[in-house]
């Protein structure tokens, strides 16, 4: 079926997805109800002619996806909050009216300069760090296209262990299982089935359009990339590196969409090494997850015009 246009992450106990129009956050709160945060979603007509530019688009999509995101798990955290005024206590569904306050702003700021942090420590894990370990092997008469290579391969080693030593947080896994009732929400809806709670939890938890797989994309590329950097001076090289993450994440983007978008053999070989790294970001959830999941859509999407619309 064709690609719904809806999105999505965990959070804390639960899951956000996201429409064209609107967010949503579910959470499953303490005392076993779920509570539905949903907030309208207004794009900038700077933004909206920008999405228009290939790669261009995918740089803005990164950042405002992260903004997105930290917003989302920042909800849930409130809505966990038993105990915090003014939040509705019997699993009902809250909605934002869009309008800003001053709490507001200071918590965008906050987000921005959250942003910018998990940035710059992405930076020194997946560049700086592969970087200056690479360089250690200079002295045994690699040749430059050599130590590009030895500098890949230990981004990518980095890459796994991280994503396999977090795996192992208690918290974290439970995570990944709302992870997975994540997708498999959405390939439950995608490959034409109701949301029911046994229908999700038949579905796939690997999708390709996932976070993971863009992430991977973002390293294999800078793998490639980096192989033609060529400067004797390793602060330009260096410098170099960073700079051009910009136009690899666009990159990504597009290839990610084309495999997302497509189903012929490149796309399949494309999508096929973040679905590997998927194993390791989703876990299978409970019918609980499920529930949630399912409600986090309804919030946003109407998924039986989209079934009877793909029927005809």
């Amino acid at each position: 079926m064709k690609n719904s246009g809806i999105g999505g992450q965990a959070v804390l106990e639960g899951i956000m997805m996201r429409s064209a129009a609107s967010q949503a956050v579910a959470v499953r709160k303490s005392d076993g109800s779920v509570q539905v945060k949903t907030q309208m979603l207004s794009t900038p007509a700077w933004l909206k002619k920008v999405r228009k530019v290939p790669v261009v688009r995918g740089v803005c999509s990164f950042f405002v996806s992260m903004l997105d995101g930290i917003r989302a798990i920042n909800d849930s955290a409130d809505m966990l909050d038993d105990g915090e005024e003014g939040k509705d206590d019997g699993g009902k569904e809250e909605k934002n009216t869009g309008e800003k306050t001053h709490k507001d702003s200071g918590a965008g700021f906050g987000m921005v300069l959250t942003v910018l942090f998990a940035f710059a420590l992405a930076v020194f894990l997946f560049t700086v760090l592969p970087f200056r370990l690479s360089r250690l092997f200079s002295g045994f008469g690699f040749s430059v296209t050599a130590l590009n290579l030895i500098e890949g391969a230990i981004r990518i080693l980095i890459f796994i262990a991280y994503l396999a030593g977090i795996s192992l947080v208690k918290d974290i896994r439970r995570t990944y299982m709302y992870h997975g009732a994540e997708h498999k929400c959405i390939n439950c809806l995608e490959t034409g089935h109701e949301l029911t709670v046994d229908n999700v939890l038949a579905a796939s938890r690997f999708h390709r359009r996932c976070s993971t797989s863009f992430l991977f994309v973002v390293v294999f590329i800078s793998v490639v990339l980096f192989i033609f950097i060529r400067s004797g001076n390793p602060a330009v090289q260096l410098l170099l590196r960073i700079l051009l993450i910009p136009l690899i994440s666009g990159i990504s983007f597009e290839l990610l969409m084309y495999a997302g978008s497509h189903d012929n053999v490149l796309a399949r070989a494309m999508s096929a090494p973040g679905l590997l790294m998927q194993r390791l970001t989703t876990k299978e959830p409970d019918a609980a997850m499920a529930e949630v999941a399912i409600q986090a859509v309804e919030a946003v999407f109407d998924w039986r015009e989209y079934l009877e619309e793909n029927d005809r």
